[in-house]
């Protein structure tokens, strides 16, 4: 490995000068480095194979040094953790679950983490993984508020690949957000990687339990209803929900769902529909099209069972409301300056396309001579498919209490609201169908 004299950063063998500062670089063991009164675990080595370079950054849970693996002679990442983190029994547990589970999806779109160990003669705990050039999407958000489309197709599409893999294994994330899909850079545009899997939730049978019945785990304003409550039932498709709600900040500038502190974030995405994006992203440099809205009102969807079924699937909807053709196993690898040129092209046709909006009618009214000869018109599957989420999302409000808390089951005074709503809402889908049916 070669480093920089001047900000010691580390470079392969064949690397010239710091593209940081523009200084020629030579061999890491001739640029030694020293701690200071502020770090001295700077220029230290770990466990006997890790060589502490700089520090990068700074988090709630440890701190992230550039550091070299003397075994490979490879750039690395160390997290070393805070000392009161690595006294708590359940966070180090998760920290060994991240090391553990992460290496068991490899995969080129989810960070490598390659050890995890304590070093015995520093007294503290490491997590080394690769080292990443670029920076998290919150960063990017923060300064460019909303993404291009071509980027976010690219981006989500990556995102799903990864994801997939990870779902398959039956392995549920749990805390997606913009800070933990770091963008790499790259000639053809973003390379995603997906970090902290510390939250996993292993649905695989007879998987370790780190969570109590009913505690909420991941990040407010990207949470699924089922995960805000807690339920143990929580799967895949919480995941869906949180990439939807990542896509909706990209491409509109704000999040779905706000409130003034985490219960109100919670209580909001228990009981009110987002904005659609086409109207939420009516200022922004690059204009929503209304084909996303249907896509986003599946995606967050409150109901599991009605929302988009996969990551896959939800990267797919995204790309085709676009107008492209393929898949996001195509886009994932697809040069970001021809999928702009796709979206460019696909622009006039997906306008002509977009028909008025109607207002909907009472999904719960009397369905008129389509079905059994009475007045109105009948309700289509659409319409139906948003009566139960809504029938859905009602019987979450009754598991809300006063005081913010979320609970696992609606108020004792509720408890014939849900099987009545249900009862509805499946009669009601149940009269589109046969009125679909009959008009066909």
């Amino acid at each position: 490995m070669k480093s920089c004299p001047t900000c010691k950063r580390s470079f392969p063998d064949d690397a010239g000068f710091c593209p940081a500062d523009g200084t020629g670089l030579t061999f890491a063991s001739m640029v030694p480095v020293a701690g200071t009164s502020d770090d001295p675990r700077v220029g230290q080595k770990l466990c006997n194979r890790y060589d502490i370079r700089r520090v990068v950054a700074d988090g709630g849970m440890g701190r992230v040094y550039e550091g070299i693996d003397k075994n490979n002679n490879e750039r690395i990442a160390v997290k070393v953790l805070h000392d009161d983190v690595s006294k708590d029994e359940v966070s180090l547990e998760r920290f060994k679950r991240e090391y553990s589970i992460s290496s068991q999806i490899p995969h080129k779109h989810i960070v490598r983490v390659f050890d995890f160990q304590r070093d015995e003669v520093a007294g503290v705990w490491m997590l080394a993984m690769e080292f990443l050039d670029g920076e998290e999407l919150r960063l990017v958000l923060k300064r460019e508020k909303n993404i291009a489309p071509e980027r976010v197709i690219r981006m989500m599409s990556q995102t799903a690949l990864g994801l997939d893999e990870a779902h398959a294994r039956k392995f549920v994330h749990r805390d997606l957000k913009p800070d933990n899909l770091f963008l790499c850079g790259t000639r053809d545009g973003d390379e995603v990687k997906i970090l902290d899997f510390g939250s996993v939730k292993d649905t695989n049978k007879d998987a370790k339990k780190l969570t109590v019945l009913g505690t909420t785990i991941g990040s407010p304003y990207y949470m699924a209803p089922e995960q805000a409550q807690g339920l143990d039932t929580l799967d895949a498709r919480a995941d869906v929900f949180a990439l939807a709600a990542i896509a909706y900040e990209c491409l509109t500038g704000s999040v779905p769902f706000t409130g003034t502190n985490g219960p109100s974030i919670l209580l909001s995405i228990l009981t009110k529909d987002p904005v659609p994006p086409s109207e939420a992203g009516k200022a922004s440099k690059h204009p929503v099209p209304q084909t996303m809205d249907d896509v986003m009102e599946v995606a967050l969807a409150k109901n599991p069972a009605i929302r988009t079924k996969s990551v896959g699937a939800l990267a797919d909807s995204i790309g085709h409301a676009y107008g492209l053709a393929g898949d996001h196993r195509v886009w994932a690898t697809t040069p970001v300056a021809d999928l702009a040129r796709q979206v460019a092209e696909a622009a006039p046709r997906i306008a002509a396309a977009v028909k008025p909006v109607e207002a909907a009618g009472d999904p719960f009214a009397s369905p008129g001579p389509g079905v059994g000869g009475g007045g109105g018109q009948a309700m289509q599957p659409r319409d139906a498919s948003r009566a139960m989420d809504q029938a859905f999302q009602a019987s979450r409000e009754a598991a809300y209490y006063d005081d913010g808390s979320a609970a696992g089951v609606p108020r004792g005074g509720n408890t014939w609201l849900l099987p009545v709503i249900v009862g509805v809402a499946a009669l009601a889908l149940g009269i589109a169908v046969v009125a679909f049916v009959a008009l066909r």
